[in-house]
C-alpha cells in the first residue's frame, strides 16, 4: 500500500490557489459581476442622463460630469410661472399621469389577484365538467399576447361606448378591464399551480369543523398563498405601469386620462426637439414606486415562482 507523500499544508495551499478557486466557483462570481454591470449601467447612464444640464444624451456620456435637478423641477411645472413654456407644455400633466398610471396599475394588481385566485381555487379544488378543457383554454390563450387584439379590442370599446360611456374609448376604467382580461390567463394558471401545493385535508378537516366554504378560502388558503399573490400582484403591476400600446388605443388623445408611457413619449416622440434628459428624469422617477413594490414582495418573490413548480 503507497502513502502520499504530500503534506496538509500543500493540500491547503493547492485547494485555496487562485487557479483552483476560479475552476471551482469564481468564474461563476465573475459572470455574476458581468451581469451586474451590465444590467446596471442603462440605469446609471439614465439617472446621469436626468441631472445633466444639456438636452442631450451625448453629455452624459461622461458620467455625472454636471450634476443639476433643474430636470425634475421641470416636471410637472406651473405654465403661468415657467421660464421655457415650450418644454414646461409638455410636462405640466406629469403628476396627473403619474397618478393615473399608479391607480390603474394598483387596480389591476388587486383585481387580477381576487379573480385569478378565485378561479384557481375552483380549477384546484373542484370537479366540474369542462375543467380540463378551461385549462387547457388557459393554456393557449397565455400564447398569444394582448396586442393582437387590439384592432378588436377598439371595435368593442366603440360599440360599447355609445351604450355605455364608461366603458367607452377614452375611459380608464375601460383600459383596466382590458388589462384584467389579458391578465386572467397566465396569472390563473400560475396560482392553480401554487393551490395545488396545498393539502387538500386542510380544507376537508376546516368543514369537519363547521366552517363554511367562503371561511375555508378567506381565513385557511388565502394566508397560505401569499407568496403567488405577492408574485401576481407584482407581474401584474410591472406588466400595466410601463404598457404602451393598449394605453394609447383606449385613452386616445385625451391627455388628462394618459399614463405616464403614453406622457413620456410625448417628449421623444417629436424627433425635431426630443427632451431626452427630461424624458430621462421622468423615466427615473417613474421607476420608483415599481422598484419600492419589489423591495417590499422581495421576501415572497422566490417562494412564490418555485412553489407552483408542481404537476398540477
Amino acid at each position: 500500500m503507497t502513502t502520499s507523500t504530500m503534506t496538509p499544508r500543500v493540500i491547503a495551499k493547492r485547494r485555496h490557489s487562485f487557479g483552483y478557486w476560479m475552476r471551482g466557483a469564481g468564474w461563476r462570481h465573475l459572470v455574476a459581476v458581468l451581469a451586474v454591470l451590465f444590467a446596471a449601467f442603462p440605469i446609471v447612464y439614465v439617472i446621469s442622463a436626468s441631472l445633466s444640464s444639456k438636452n442631450t444624451m451625448t453629455d452624459a456620456n461622461k458620467l455625472f460630469s454636471t450634476i443639476t435637478l433643474a430636470n425634475y423641477a421641470m416636471l410637472g411645472c406651473d405654465q403661468a410661472t415657467a421660464l421655457d413654456v415650450n418644454k414646461c407644455n409638455k410636462v405640466a400633466n406629469y403628476w396627473l399621469w403619474f397618478g393615473n398610471t399608479v391607480m390603474i396599475a394598483a387596480i389591476t394588481a388587486v383585481g387580477t389577484v381576487l379573480l385569478g385566485a378565485a378561479a384557481a381555487y375552483a380549477f384546484s379544488r373542484y370537479r366540474f365538467r369542462g375543467r380540463r378543457s378551461g385549462l387547457a383554454s388557459l393554456m393557449i390563450i397565455q400564447m398569444f399576447p394582448q396586442m393582437l387584439a387590439f384592432v378588436a379590442i377598439l371595435l368593442l370599446l366603440t360599440t360599447l361606448g355609445g351604450v355605455l360611456p364608461a366603458l367607452g374609448v377614452g375611459s380608464k376604467i375601460a383600459l383596466i378591464a382590458v388589462y384584467l382580461g389579458g391578465a386572467l390567463g397566465a396569472n390563473t394558471f400560475l396560482m392553480y399551480g401554487f393551490f395545488n401545493s396545498i393539502p387538500i385535508s386542510l380544507d376537508e378537516a376546516a368543514k369537519i369543523d363547521g366552517a363554511t366554504h367562503a371561511q375555508v378560502y378567506w381565513t385557511i388558503i388565502m394566508p397560505l398563498v401569499i407568496p403567488i399573490i405577492a408574485v401576481v400582484a407584482l407581474l401584474s403591476f410591472i406588466g400595466t405601469f410601463g404598457e404602451y400600446v393598449l394605453a394609447s388605443v383606449v385613452l386616445g388623445s385625451k391627455q388628462d386620462s394618459w399614463t405616464l408611457a403614453m406622457g413620456l413619449y410625448l417628449l421623444v416622440g417629436d424627433s425635431r426637439a426630443p427632451e431626452l434628459t427630461l424624458f430621462a428624469a421622468g423615466a427615473t422617477l417613474a421607476a420608483l414606486p415599481v422598484l419600492l413594490l419589489f423591495l417590499f414582495l422581495q421576501k415572497y418573490i422566490v417562494s412564490g415562482l418555485t412553489g407552483g413548480a408542481v404537476k398540477g
